[in-house]
Formats: structure tokens, C-alpha cells, sequence
């Protein structure tokens, strides 16, 4: 006999597993007709919805009550309104918007590498060649441009954080994409100077975020793979955001021990970077972020702060901490020269 506490076993999680490509298309398709702001401004029914996107009201009806069911609209009779998490990320009126960021997690590469995920499984890595690391991959392009609001945050608590271990005059962004993370540095410090490597497209993007958040005069560029490129010396401070990630522990050795060569006796690496705990189950956004890696990176993976911490003493690092700030989806990991 069945207890209520007992529960049958029941296949709709395997079906809502195998559709859920319809709720990322249908979210996409939201984003691109700008559904969610429409409806912010007033447009509560199908006519004027569709009239406001340009599309057809049978389609938007179908749209919207699809969005409803997986709770990102609410809907009173006829009327649409948003959900609360949806007028905050989606709509692009909101300074908070989100809806930029599927340039760069809904682009076709990353797609790809995952639509191939069964050979990526078999090798242990991707199954696309050098998958999102090829050097100048225009796919990094679009992340810069498509998250900086996701990242905007992160960026300004890493930086009052790591203001609390002493003012950084040097700094070196490693990877720095937006350059959101070197910017707060330079924000919060007017008397830092940032030196930022990435590649020369994606730099292209840093740089006219410096200059627009009035800090170009500050904000210094050095174009290149982080492998080859030469950083120079004389570093308080080196920003290692969300790099470590595509690459192997060897690699991720390499790379860490140039960065303690290139600080100051007593620098610190900031390090962000998704942190699973030693079960690598939990936390679910950070555990989950390894298959990403597998389907992306020959060799990358989501690693705990044990790894980390190993990583950088084997840099050369005399100590290593995780920091008890979380960056939303990120933790900081601390190392010191």
C-alpha cells in the first residue's frame, strides 16, 4: 500500500528534459520580437502586442500563453502582464536587462558543441576541433557584448572586496572580455591603472567601456593570447575572471604561474570562477557548468576550491582563500604571492 509520502514514478521529467528546447526557443523568440518590454509599456492583449512587434496575433497569442505556462507572463482574461523576475531581466526598459545575453549562450557554436555532446562524452572533450577557445573566435565578441549586464554586479562586489586587502596601483585583467571587472578596480580606485589582455577584437569592446565610464586615460591594452602575450612585471594585482574554466589543471598551472611572476612580492590573484563543492553535485548552477565544459573545451572543467587551491601552490602561491563573498553565480578565490 502507497503512503502519501510516497511518490509513483512518473515520466514528466524525462518529457519536460526532452522538450525543453521549447522554452529556450520560446524565450528567444520573446527576446527578438521584444515581447517582455511590450507588454511593459501597456500592451496587455494580443492585438497590441502583435501590433507592437510586428507579428501576427495568432502567433503571439500561442507565444504568450506557452510563456505563461512556464510562468514568465501572468495572464487575467484576455490581458498579459509579466512576471516579476521576467519585468526585472526582460524587459528592456529595466536597467537590469538580461535579454543580451543570448547572443552569446544562444549562439550556434556553443549550440553545436552541445548538439554533439554523445561524441564529446566519448572523447572527453569536444567534439568540435578547439571548440570556443579558437583564437579570434567571434563568439567572444558577442559574450562581451551580450554579458555585461549579467556580469555588472559581479564586477562591483568583487572589486569593493578585494579594496578591503589594500589598494592596487598596477592591475593586470586576464581574459578581460567587457573589462567590467578591471573598470570597477579602476572605479573604486582612481589611483589604479589597468592593463587588460585579451584578444585584439575583443579588447576592441573593453576599451570603449573604459573610455564611456570615463576611465580610459587609465586603462592600458595588451593584445594576445594570455599564454603568449607579455604581461610585463610589477602587478599589486591580477584579475583572473572566468578563464581558468577552458583549460586543463596542467594548463591552468602555466597560466597561474606567469601571473606569480608577473605580481609584486605579496600581489594577489582574484580568481572568479563557478566553484562546485567537493561532491560536484552542488551547488547545481556551479556543478552543471562542467558539462558546458565538456561540450565546449577539449580539456576544461568546473573546479572545486581544493583544485584551485592546489593549482596555484603548484603556481607558486604561498596561500590561497576562498573568499565568503559570492559574485551571483561565481565565488572569489584569493591566491598570494
Amino acid at each position: 500500500m502507497t503512503t502519501p509520502l510516497q511518490q509513483q514514478p512518473t515520466p514528466e521529467r524525462f518529457f519536460n528534459a526532452v522538450n525543453a528546447y521549447q522554452v529556450t526557443e520560446a524565450i528567444k523568440s520573446a527576446i527578438e520580437l521584444d515581447v517582455f518590454s511590450a507588454i511593459s509599456e501597456g500592451n496587455a492583449t494580443c492585438e497590441k502586442i502583435a501590433k507592437r512587434c510586428d507579428a501576427a496575433e495568432r502567433g503571439v497569442r500561442i507565444l504568450c500563453d506557452f510563456l505563461t505556462i512556464h510562468n514568465f507572463l501572468t495572464k487575467q482574461g484576455r490581458n498579459y502582464a509579466l512576471a516579476a523576475d521576467s519585468a526585472l531581466f526582460l524587459d528592456r526598459h529595466s536597467p537590469a536587462y538580461l535579454g543580451t545575453a543570448i547572443e552569446f549562450l544562444l549562439n550556434s557554436r556553443l549550440r553545436d558543441s552541445h548538439a554533439n555532446l554523445t561524441e564529446a562524452v566519448r572523447r572527453g572533450g569536444t567534439a568540435l576541433g578547439e571548440g570556443m577557445l579558437e583564437p579570434e573566435n567571434p563568439a567572444w565578441v558577442k559574450f562581451a557584448h551580450g554579458m555585461m549586464p549579467v556580469m555588472r554586479r559581479s564586477a562591483e562586489i568583487m572589486a569593493a572586496e578585494l579594496r578591503k586587502g589594500g589598494e592596487a596601483h598596477k592591475v593586470l585583467d586576464i581574459a578581460a572580455s567587457h573589462g567590467l571587472f578591471g573598470i570597477a578596480v579602476a572605479k573604486q580606485n582612481l589611483a589604479a591603472h589597468i592593463y587588460a589582455n585579451d584578444w585584439k577584437n575583443v579588447l576592441e569592446v573593453a576599451q570603449e567601456n573604459a573610455l564611456a565610464m570615463g576611465i580610459g586615460d587609465r586603462y592600458h591594452l595588451i593584445p594576445g593570447s594570455a599564454f603568449d602575450s607579455n604581461f610585463g612585471n610589477g602587478y599589486d594585482l591580477a584579475l583572473i575572471t572566468n578563464i581558468l574554466h577552458g583549460f586543463d589543471p596542467p594548463t591552468c598551472t602555466t597560466l597561474m604561474r606567469k601571473v606569480q611572476v608577473a605580481l609584486n612580492p605579496g600581489g594577489r590573484a582574484a580568481i572568479a570562477e563557478f566553484v562546485p563543492n567537493p561532491d560536484r553535485v552542488s551547488p547545481p548552477i556551479a556543478a552543471a557548468f562542467s558539462l558546458t565544459m565538456l561540450a565546449a573545451t577539449p580539456s576544461g572543467d568546473a573546479y572545486t576550491f581544493a583544485e584551485l587551491e592546489w593549482i596555484a601552490k603548484a603556481a607558486g602561491f604561498a596561500r590561497v582563500d576562498l573568499s565568503s563573498v559570492e559574485l551571483d553565480r561565481n565565488r572569489l578565490v584569493i591566491a598570494y604571492r
